[in-house]
């Protein structure tokens, strides 16, 4: 017989064709591993803004979605770029005026303040009286 000469690759006689098998699985797993870093690679902005306990958690994970079912990856740029760069709180100082305003104008501040002391007589009326 001339069967030693045959290459692996040849379908036996059998019918068994070990490389389509060795290609299926390869295919498949090739497919699962690009989708698993696809969808990876998709949720990095949400992943940042998590661990840095962003303000704009959903604006990021929103244009995250957006990025995803649109396949426009301008919305998953600036899904990162929000991640990224913390906004600054502009309105955290202004609310701090108000609450002193409103804490000034109604008497309480949230803690007891100290009952005013009582006045000492002023010295000029007390030597007056003698």
């Amino acid at each position: 017989m001339a069967t030693e000469h045959v290459p692996s690759y040849i379908v036996a006689a059998d019918g068994s064709d070990f490389l389509l098998g060795f290609m299926a699985v390869f295919t498949i797993g090739l497919i699962l591993l690009i989708g698993v870093a696809y969808f990876t690679l998709h949720a990095l902005p949400e992943r940042m803004a998590h661990k840095n306990n962003h303000s704009q958690f959903q604006l990021v994970g929103i244009l995250a979605l957006l990025a995803l079912f649109t396949h426009n990856n301008i919305f998953w740029v600036a899904a990162v770029l929000v991640a990224g760069f913390q906004i600054p709180d502009l309105a955290a100082p202004l609310r701090a005026i108000a609450d002193a305003i409103r804490a000034r104008g109604t008497g309480s501040s949230g803690e007891e303040s100290p009952a005013p002391a009582p006045s000492e007589p002023h010295p000029a009326t007390a030597t007056e009286g003698h």
